[in-house]
């Protein structure tokens, strides 16, 4: 019987042992295919980064822009009411400025809306274009002042000495009130005044101008 399996086991050969290693396959196209997909993700990763930063840079310019635009909204208000142009740094809008000595300045298109100029003194100051909007000048004194393009649009001007002012242009529309005030030669040239307004200071009207030489009566185009 061992002779017998040794001369069968000799005819047959046994098959080799199966290998514990998963067979390798090199598919040129699958590698192509990998190569491929993976340059793709990298461009969209490299995309999607550009994309990003851009939108950090747009989003810092805009908190920029946003923090400008609020530090001007919420300053120091000595510095939010500055008068406009050139001229008269203080504050003077919207301010309480009772009795304050303006007496010769130059205030050129200065900002005085709202404010409370009661018995202020403004005599002989140059105040063209400057905007009294809205303000109380109960008892101030304008004398000889430069009122030309001035706004006193529903302003206060009870009991103002307006003597010898020059007050070509400037604006009245609305309440403006000048009762008991001094216009004596004052100019009120293209000053556009109600008919009652322009009726009340005819009756007390007079004077010449010194600057213009303008009698107050022809500029109030009195009757």
């Amino acid at each position: 019987m061992a002779l017998l399996n040794v001369s069968l086991s000799s005819k047959f050969p046994q098959n080799p042992p199966l290998s514990s290693t998963k067979p390798q396959f090199n598919n040129p196209f699958l590698s192509f295919s990998v190569n491929s997909a993976t340059q793709l993700l990298k461009k969209q990763i490299k995309s999607q980064e550009n994309i990003l930063c851009c939108l950090s840079e747009s989003v810092a310019r805009t908190s920029l822009l946003a923090l400008v635009s609020a530090s001007l909204f919420f300053v120091d208000p000595v510095l939010a009411y500055k008068g406009g142009g050139p001229y008269g740094s203080e504050v003077t809008r919207g301010q309480d400025l009772t009795g304050k000595d303006f007496s010769g300045k130059t205030l050129i298109k200065q900002d005085f809306k709202t404010s409370i100029l009661r018995q202020a003194n403004f005599k002989g100051a140059k105040l063209l274009g400057a905007s009294f909007f809205d303000a109380d000048l109960t008892g101030a004194d304008l004398s000889e002042s430069d009122l030309r393009g001035a706004d006193f649009s529903l302003a206060n001007v009870t009991k103002v000495n307006l003597s010898n002012a020059n007050l070509e242009g400037a604006l009245t529309t609305g309440n403006t009130s000048f009762k008991g005030s001094n216009i004596n030669g004052a100019d009120f040239t293209d000053v556009p005044l109600r008919d009652d307004q322009r009726e009340y200071l005819c009756k007390f009207a007079d004077g010449i101008n010194p600057t213009t030489g303008n009698a107050t009566r022809e500029t109030l185009l009195c009757k």
